[in-house]
């Protein structure tokens, strides 16, 4: 791995940890295992390196997301496999903590990747709704944007409750309950 990339792996980490403000050059160096110039030959600074780091982030959550929703499946079925995939659930979401990070969030440049991350999940799980919906295996009156949203939020939910409480137990539950609520139901006609 290239000095460069050490930088940014090890800026993803620390931003993941320990937030912008608590991620310093130093710590970053230390971690990497770079020189004290290294930083400056690659990058223009702590803001441009945190660029990079959350850029990459943000491409490795789509990619992973995207390997899950355009997977074989049903419209649900593909929403489970989401829900349910392989998470580190106490350590939170990657990038749904620079959220909650306000020099991230106040910084137009570095919010972007997060941003445009988040509107992509959004947007593809709404398409996999629509196409529920046109198959007959979603009810009617779902709305894609909606039930998006409400995924997006029972996830980044999730991950707050379960590190609140220590236990991914709470995340559990909030995606079994989500489920129920999206699951097909048949109906019975009456007797």
């Amino acid at each position: 791995m290239s000095t460069a990339d050490r930088l940014i792996e090890s800026t993803r980490e620390l931003l993941w940890e320990r937030g912008y403000v608590g991620t310093s050059p130093k710590a970053i160096l230390e971690r990497a295992g770079a020189g004290q110039g290294s930083m400056y030959h690659h990058f223009r600074g702590k803001p441009d390196l945190a660029l990079a780091a959350i850029r990459r982030t943000a491409e490795e959550m789509r990619a992973t997301a995207a390997g899950v929703l355009d997977g074989p499946g049903t419209p649900y079925e593909r929403i489970e496999a989401y829900l349910r995939r392989e998470r580190d659930v106490l350590r939170g979401c990657p990038v749904g903590r620079l959220t909650m990070d306000p020099d991230v969030i106040a910084s137009d440049e570095l919010r972007a990747p997060v941003d445009e991350t988040l509107d992509w999940l959004r947007e593809r799980l709404a398409g996999i709704v629509e196409e529920g919906k046109e198959q007959g295996r979603f009810a009617a009156g779902f709305d894609g944007e909606s039930i998006a949203a409400t995924i997006v939020a029972t996830v980044q939910g999730g991950y707050v409750l379960a590190r609140a409480s220590g236990s991914p137990a709470a995340f559990d539950a909030a995606v079994r309950g989500l489920l129920s609520l999206l699951a097909p139901h048949e109906t019975t006609p009456a007797p």
